[in-house]
């Protein structure tokens, strides 16, 4: 669901090799409904899902990208939420550029980083905008591998587990994940409708819950830890509707052993419209596709960013299928990503009865 991080690269890097996160923030809805699509392939309809192929590149659609979220401790219990993100955008459809440039067809790259240290009570972010060539940045279906300069995610050949290594200029993260829950196709059969259009829609699976163990170094000091990712994928071309002003994204992995991922998308007067959406993962059995009819989601508590942007940071979540009402809180107020497009993500615990049942991730833009 996270598509919308792409769209400010065409303004920031359209002509050039690199560039640093321009200093103008954009609003991730607003592009989205205004870019033109002519000449890319649409999700217009359900398709057979191959694997580890559609793990690599999809050149034929505007946009795609890898997504990672997860909650890391170390032997001593201190906490770590993490996200790292791949975003590759075409400036063109296939086939259609300039071909006298080596730039010509080149798609253009976004990776974010960010890394709340919970005992320090900070949220620390990065970003990186590049072209594609000549080796920048790219994809690889086999060997697996996507990468913006240095920051990689890969694999040995196309199995798991897969690595993630990323040195930025706070942290460094060196991490192994491997899958313990498989791939969930999103919507109908991995068609995730976002609007009312043919084609206003992308392909969307996600991996709810991977073991993942490896170190986070900070502050010149390594830590060995452990933990859960959730990892999500998309790709597609069309843009969001003009009346869609943003959303609130949650991902849950609960003690149960159930997982939860939930996306409302909010209309111009910040109501939820109908293509809402997400999925119930049981530890056992089938996972259950939910609806905005069969969730409630309420903010109970709000906070203001240096920026004056004020976000719902603490949310009741009630599934009416199941009579259970989950409550949400952040680990720390202050995880906003102040990069090229600002938005709120950062970790979560949550709550059932008093009781803390699980942790997660929680995106919010529109604000």
């Amino acid at each position: 669901m996270r598509g919308w991080l792409g769209l400010l690269l065409a303004l920031t890097l359209f002509g050039c090799n690199e560039a640093p996160a321009p200093t103008e923030k954009f609003s991730a809805t607003a592009l989205l409904s205004s870019i033109d699509a002519a000449g890319f392939a649409r999700a217009d309809r359900v398709r057979p899902f191959r694997f580890p192929q559609d793990h690599g590149g999809h050149p034929r659609y505007r946009n795609e990208w890898w997504y990672f979220t997860g909650n890391l401790y170390n032997e001593t219990g201190r906490r770590f939420g993490y996200q790292v993100t791949f975003f590759r955008y075409s400036l063109t459809p296939p086939n259609l550029g300039d071909s006298r440039s080596r730039w010509a067809d080149n798609p253009v790259w976004m990776a974010h980083v960010a890394l709340t240290d919970v005992k320090g009570k900070r949220h620390l972010t990065e970003e990186r905008l590049v072209r594609s060539g000549p080796g920048l940045a790219g994809v690889e279906a086999e060997p697996f591998q996507v990468w913006v300069e240095d920051w990689r995610l890969s694999g040995k050949g196309s199995s798991f587990p897969w690595q993630i290594h990323i040195k930025s200029k706070a942290f460094d993260i060196a991490l192994d994940l491997t899958p313990t829950v498989g791939v969930i196709l999103q919507g109908d059969r991995g068609l995730s409708q976002k609007g009312p259009q043919a084609g206003n829609a992308s392909y969307y699976y996600s991996v709810p819950r991977l073991h993942t163990k490896g170190s986070v170094t900070l502050d010149g000091r390594s830590y060995p830890v452990s933990g859960d990712s959730w990892f999500d994928r998309e790709w597609g071309t069309s843009a969001l509707s003009g009346e869609q002003s943003g959303w609130d994204w949650f991902s849950l992995q609960l003690d149960s052993g159930s997982n939860f991922m939930f996306y409302r998308l909010r209309d111009s007067e910040g109501k939820a419209t109908p293509f809402s959406a997400g999925t119930l993962i049981p530890a056992k059995g089938q996972s259950q596709p939910l609806t905005l009819k069969e969730i409630t989601l309420t903010p109970v508590k709000w906070w203001e960013s240096s920026s004056g942007r004020r976000y719902p940071i603490e949310w009741s979540l009630q599934i009416k299928t199941q009579n259970r009402i989950l409550k949400i809180k952040p680990v720390l107020e202050d995880q906003e990503m102040d990069l090229s497009v600002r938005y709120w993500e950062g970790a979560v615990d949550v709550y059932e009865k008093g009781r803390l049942s699980g942790r997660g991730y929680l995106e919010m833009t529109g604000y």
